[in-house]
């Protein structure tokens, strides 16, 4: 009986995992859910229902607990927290039709109103399921912390699955497409509400990880300017997964020259220029499985607009829009970061670095969209105001990207919310989260929670 739950909870998480990729209607979809469907009624030979449950943060049935379930169900644990859904019951008379509605309206979002599950599954004619009811949307001060914690746990994790990712490209072993395109369409659905504590560089800084917190930040950026570009889901999502595999060639080479603080001599320049032509050589061994565009991504993103970067081709083209994309934010992200051999580049800086090479090393259109979105200070930083008050910086004006809404943090007498562009009040300096601004960290952190005006 163990090993026929197992398999039930397996074709579960695979059937929630298709339905958020394709559309009902897609045979891929479809099959999942044939698969999860001819499991259960495998059970239901010998009882008349199954009960799963979640008993802190595993999951359960009747007085067993399966802790020795692989990782792969995690994801299925999370979704059904995140959801306050305790526990599922599966009867004998379930149709597969009321099976494929299920796990479609358990990723659909909920309509205002719609708190009552059970309400829920009996008003679409699902009526041999029954799950846990969800709670009103309302979420006080407390909760809305332990949200914030749980994304930020989240955002180390993905580290970790990042890692894995890469590492399996670089080996040329099999990948796992659908837990790929899975997790990466998590990190999109977490950017619609929570995509500056996803980029906030002042969180996780582990050494070991340096390389995959880079990729990630990456991805998680190109991403978001892609969304914000007004490109579709599914587009945003292979920007995602080729951003993330656009540096493959770069780790193929060697992790100690990646690493390496001091000046590249002549063999390592020329091995380091061919990782953009190698890395196409990787993915295209995978590209039944990721598509072209990782191929290209890779290829490309360190051409330049101009065509002046590498690798040199023999019919040089424009480079592909989700190429100039990636590459836009892979050099941010890249002069964002604090390393052993630079000091952290304060954002006027960067902006001004970047804008020197706007119409050579940049698209125009690209890099003016990008600080539009971006705003000259992002979001989180700590700065220092012309009146002398310390403050952070809260929402951009899209249409002054100097000039952003602000929350004054210091001193504690003179707070509130300032509109840069309703005062004379300017931004005089970007303070260091490593240097000047540390001090300010904590009261940054009892902060975090107050609305932007």
């Amino acid at each position: 009986m163990q090993e026929k739950i197992k398999n039930v909870l397996t074709n579960l998480i695979s059937a929630i995992q298709a339905v958020k990729i394709y559309t009902p209607e897609h045979p891929q979809f479809n099959e999942f859910i044939d698969r999860a469907y001819k499991t259960l009624h495998d059970i239901f030979e010998d009882r008349a229902e199954l009960i799963i449950g979640i008993v802190k943060g595993e999951l359960a049935f009747e007085h067993e607990i399966f802790f020795d379930l692989s990782k792969k169900l995690k994801p299925l644990i999370r979704f059904l927290e995140e959801r306050e859904i305790e526990r599922i019951v599966f009867r004998r008379d379930l149709h597969r039709d009321e099976l494929a509605k299920f796990i479609t309206l358990l990723t659909t979002p909920q309509k205002n109103g719609e708190t009552d599950l059970v309400g829920v599954l009996s008003q679409h004619g699902i009526r041999n399921i029954q799950a846990g009811k969800i709670k009103a949307p309302s979420m006080d001060l407390k909760e809305k912390v332990k949200k914030l914690r749980n994304y930020l746990v989240e955002y180390e994790g993905s580290l970790e699955k990042v890692h894995t990712y890469l590492e399996t490209v670089i080996n040329q072993d099999e990948l796992d497409y659908m837990e790929l395109k899975y997790d990466v369409f998590n990190f999109l659905d977490n950017l619609m509400s929570m995509y500056q504590e996803f980029i906030d560089l002042t969180t996780f800084r582990r050494k070991d990880l340096i390389t995959f917190i880079h990729l990630l930040n990456v991805t998680v950026l190109s991403m978001h300017i892609s969304a914000k570009l007004g490109y579709s889901k599914d587009d945003v999502l292979n920007v995602g997964i080729a951003s993330l595999f656009h540096d493959i060639g770069k780790l193929y080479v060697s992790q100690k020259i990646v690493q390496k603080t001091d000046k590249l001599d002549r063999e390592e320049l020329t091995r380091m220029r061919h990782h953009t032509t190698l890395g196409a050589e990787i993915l295209f061994k995978y590209i039944d499985t990721l598509g072209t565009l990782p191929v290209v991504v890779a290829l490309e993103h360190h051409l330049r607009y101009d065509l002046k970067g590498y690798p040199k081709l023999a019919f040089p083209q424009k480079p592909h829009p989700a190429s100039l994309i990636v590459s836009t934010c892979d050099v941010y992200d890249a002069l964002s970061q604090r390393r052993s051999y630079k000091k952290i580049f304060p954002p006027d800086k960067i902006y001004n670095v970047m804008l020197k090479e706007k119409g050579s090393a940049f698209d125009p259109l690209i890099l003016d969209k990008f600080f539009q979105i971006m705003g000259v200070w992002p979001v989180k930083s700590i700065v220092s105001l012309s009146d002398g008050r310390i403050a952070v910086v809260r929402e951009q004006n899209k249409n002054d990207i100097f000039n952003p809404k602000v929350e004054v943090i210091s001193p504690k007498k003179k707070k509130g919310i300032v509109d840069l562009v309703k005062v004379k009040i300017k931004i005089e300096s970007y303070l260091d989260p490593w240097g000047q601004g540390k001090k300010y960290l904590k009261l940054l952190e009892s902060e975090q929670q107050a609305p932007a005006a």
